[in-house]
């Protein structure tokens, strides 16, 4: 078997549609073939609508496709029941979600180890120490307030620590600058890009924002479902 931590990924003939009516349904993804090395870091964007939140969240296993393969490694997750898949995304992708998906009334320590939840009553040392320098790197260490109580710049910051609780081989980031201001935009791209190549991380990353996808190595633009040509990035 394929290390999970040199996994590529390889994704062949990928369609994903949406019922909308009774009989009628919309094509929201299009592609024969796509194909992501180790430790890349990887740009999508398009227009508003062109699937490009869709096609995250099928790499990821949050989407099931109606037809095609998206293989890590030598591991099909379109093949795998939902129990074994969502047991494969614990352990292999961090995902940064737009809107953050913190907890209210939490800290930030206890939202980045709310993943350990699904294994542990109560998180080893191991993993409890990883989440205090995980916030040590993002400038949250002191900060004991509850989440709603963060700036916005500060939610993110929190949400990238959370994505990076089992060092996971890939990260994902849906617009992960995109409700923040150009100066916590910058700060929180900089701990994404430095936090991942330290990991030696794949980065895969939904985004508008120029500065972000001009540091990445490749940018793939995404037109109704479907990829045009891949480019490096210029604005």
């Amino acid at each position: 078997m394929t290390s999970p931590t040199h996994a590529g990924l390889v994704v062949r003939g990928l369609r994903l549609s949406y019922s909308v009516s009774r009989g009628s349904a919309l094509q929201a993804l299009d592609v024969p073939e796509f194909r992501v090395p180790p430790g890349q870091s990887v740009g999508i964007t398009g227009p508003s609508g062109s699937g490009k939140t869709s096609l995250l969240y099928a790499l990821a296993g949050l989407e099931r496709p109606q037809e095609g393969s998206v293989t890590w490694g030598e591991v099909d997750i379109v093949r795998l029941p939902e129990a074994a898949r969502d047991r494969w995304r614990r352990g292999f992708i961090g995902f940064i979600f737009q809107e953050f998906h913190l907890v209210p009334g939490l800290s930030a320590m206890q939202n980045v180890l709310l993943p350990t939840a699904f294994d542990h009553l109560r998180p080893p040392a191991l993993l409890r120490e990883r989440a205090l320098k995980l916030l040590a790197r993002v400038g949250l260490d002191g900060k004991r307030v509850t989440a709603e109580k963060l700036s916005r710049g500060e939610m993110q910051r929190v949400a990238v620590a959370r994505a990076l609780i089992f060092l996971p081989p890939v990260v994902m980031a849906d617009e992960p600058t995109a409700s923040l201001d150009a100066q916590n935009g910058r700060a929180v791209a900089d701990l994404l890009l430095m936090l991942c190549r330290e990991l030696g991380s794949t980065l895969i990353v939904v985004s508008h924002d120029a500065a972000l996808l001009d540091r990445l190595d490749t940018v793939h633009r995404l037109i109704a479902g479907r990829f045009q040509i891949s480019q490096e990035f210029s604005p």
